[in-house]
Formats: C-alpha cells, sequence, structure tokens
C-alpha cells in the first residue's frame, strides 16, 4: 500500500509539469513559431489543448480533416448495338436476291465484320481516359494498326468531336492531340449504345460543336 501512493505521488508532479509545458509551446506556436514540443505523441498533446479549445481543433489539426478530396469519376462501358450491322447484312441480302451479287459481296462482308466486332470491342471510359478493348475480360487491345500507340486516349487531349447521323449514329469522330502534337484523326462505327456513348462523351470530353442525339 506505502508502495502504491509513493508511486502515485511520484507521477503526479510530472504529468501536471508535462500538461504546463504542452500549453506553453501552443502560445509559442499561435505567435508563429514553436520553439519547443516536448512530446513526441501528438494524441497526448491534444487530450489536453481540447479542453481549452474544443474538440474540432484537435480533430482538424491531428487528423488532417478539411483537405479537399477529388471524386473519381466511375468508369462507363456503353452496351453494344448490333443495329448497322444488322441493317448492312439486311441490303447484302437483298442486293443478293435481285443478282446484284458484286455490291452484295462487300457490303455483306462489312456487316459480319461489324457484327463480330460488336461482340467483342468495347469502349471503356475511365476518370481520365478512353480506352478501347476487346472480350469480355475487357483485355488489352494492343496497339493501333493504324497510327501505332496505345488504344488509349486522354480527354484533356481531345480536340474536338462528332456524331453521324445524330438519329441513327453510324460513326464517332474524334481528334486528339497525345498521338501526335498537330492532331490525330480517329474514326469508329457506332457498334454502341448511341444515346449512351454520346453522353458519356459529353460529360468527360465536353459538349460536341455541331452535333449531338435529339429528343425521341
Amino acid at each position: 500500500m506505502a508502495t502504491t501512493l509513493l508511486s502515485t505521488h511520484c507521477i503526479l508532479p510530472s504529468q501536471r509539469r508535462e500538461r504546463i509545458e504542452c500549453f506553453s509551446a501552443l502560445r509559442t506556436s499561435f505567435c508563429g513559431q514553436v520553439l519547443f514540443n516536448p512530446y513526441p505523441n501528438p494524441i497526448f498533446c491534444g487530450r489536453q489543448i481540447a479542453r481549452s479549445h474544443g474538440t474540432s481543433f484537435v480533430v482538424n489539426s491531428l487528423l488532417g480533416f478539411g483537405r479537399k478530396v477529388k471524386k473519381t469519376r466511375e468508369t462507363v462501358i456503353p452496351e453494344p448495338d448490333y443495329r448497322i450491322p444488322i441493317v448492312l447484312l439486311g441490303i447484302a441480302g437483298g442486293l443478293a436476291y435481285t443478282d446484284n451479287l458484286v455490291p452484295a459481296v462487300p457490303v455483306g462482308l462489312l456487316g459480319l465484320l461489324l457484327l463480330f466486332q460488336t461482340t467483342r470491342v468495347r469502349f471503356v471510359f475511365d476518370d481520365e481516359s478512353l480506352e478501347v478493348k476487346v472480350g469480355d475480360q475487357l483485355q488489352e487491345s494492343g496497339e493501333n494498326v493504324f497510327v501505332g500507340g496505345k488504344n488509349r486516349w486522354k480527354y484533356s487531349t481531345f480536340v474536338n468531336w462528332e456524331f453521324w447521323w445524330p438519329n441513327f449514329p453510324i460513326l464517332v469522330y474524334f481528334k486528339e492531340t497525345q498521338t501526335k502534337p498537330e492532331g490525330q484523326i480517329h474514326f469508329f462505327p457506332i457498334i454502341f449504345n448511341g444515346k449512351q456513348l454520346y453522353d458519356t462523351m459529353v460529360e468527360r470530353a465536353g459538349p460536341s460543336k455541331t452535333s449531338g442525339p435529339k429528343e425521341s
């Protein structure tokens, strides 16, 4: 019992002295400079400051609240749309039925190619870039076979983009300066949900200059 009381007597003056030193350091910091901070652990000092300056001061100071946090936009993948390949295959069938085989063959082949591409090609809009990927597992599409480089372009490099034609979108065009400084033009058949694609392009790359889908 005597040992316990003796130990308490030795600790209490030390804690009182530490509390005074903490307040001294705080007052000095308000003058523009901290001359001495005896506490390597700011949580203990914060508990003492909270009694005089409020909990919000301590929480904001120690935990860093109030800093701006950048909001990340969700990834958008427009749904596939099979209208264009179906229309092309229908035209090819009509031409073949009327014995116009010469034009029917290339139109039919183009329809089959777009039908295949619709099942596998995806436009992936992440927080900062548009990227072309393939397959349900969204695999890398490799280098662009026409202009080289990765099929991924930052929205900040888009100079302009357009839809042809808004009521029944056939092609999407955009020009970007990431591939080369003077600008690189890209054309893609719209084998995706046209309105969903347009709305996402407006949100991420800014409004188109001359075109857009009309209200149905």
